[in-house]
C-alpha cells in the first residue's frame, strides 16, 4: 500500500483535493475523503460541484441512500460504503485505517505538521507500506522522499 504525504504550503487544500479526485476518477477508481469536521465536509461538497472537465466531480456526503454508488464519498468515518480503495485524509489528522486502503493521501499544513512528522516516522519500516512526500514548488508537485 502507498501513502502520499502532501504538504500544503501556498496551495489550498481544495485545489489538491479536486486534483487528486480527478486523477482517481480518471483511473476508474473510487475515493473516500475523510475529515472530522462536518462543516468542512460541507465546504468540500460545495467546492467539488465546481471542479473537473464538466465543472462537477460526482460525489456525495456519507449518510445518504446512495452512498454505495458514489465515486467520491465525503465522510467523518474511515469506512467506505462506496467500496473505495483510495482514501484522502483532508483534515491533517492521521488515521490508522488509511493503511487498509490500496492508496492513501494525507494532506497536512503548518498547523498539523507535527502530526504528519509523527505519522511519517511511525510508518517507517512498516512492511508493505511505501511512503512518499510531496511539496509544492514552482507551481508543481515535487517528490521529496
Amino acid at each position: 500500500m502507498q501513502v502520499d504525504f502532501y504538504q500544503l504550503a501556498g496551495i489550498s487544500a481544495g485545489q489538491v483535493i479536486a486534483s487528486i479526485s480527478e486523477k482517481v476518477l480518471e483511473g476508474d477508481g473510487r475515493l473516500l475523503i475523510v475529515a472530522e469536521d462536518e462543516a468542512y465536509l460541507a465546504k468540500l461538497d460545495r467546492m467539488l460541484w465546481d471542479q473537473g472537465a464538466a465543472s462537477f466531480l460526482p460525489h456525495g456526503i456519507a449518510g445518504g441512500a446512495d452512498d454505495a454508488r458514489q465515486p467520491i464519498l465525503l465522510s467523518t468515518s474511515p469506512d467506505a460504503p462506496n467500496q473505495a480503495r483510495n482514501m484522502l485524509i483532508a483534515d491533517g489528522a492521521w488515521r490508522e485505517a488509511a493503511l487498509t486502503y490500496d492508496r492513501s493521501f494525507y494532506l497536512f499544513d503548518d498547523d498539523t505538521l507535527e502530526g504528519a512528522r509523527l505519522a511519517w516516522k511511525l510508518l517507517s519500516g512498516r512492511e508493505g507500506v511505501e511512503r512518499r512526500y510531496w511539496a509544492h514548488e514552482g507551481g508543481k508537485w515535487v517528490k521529496k522522499a
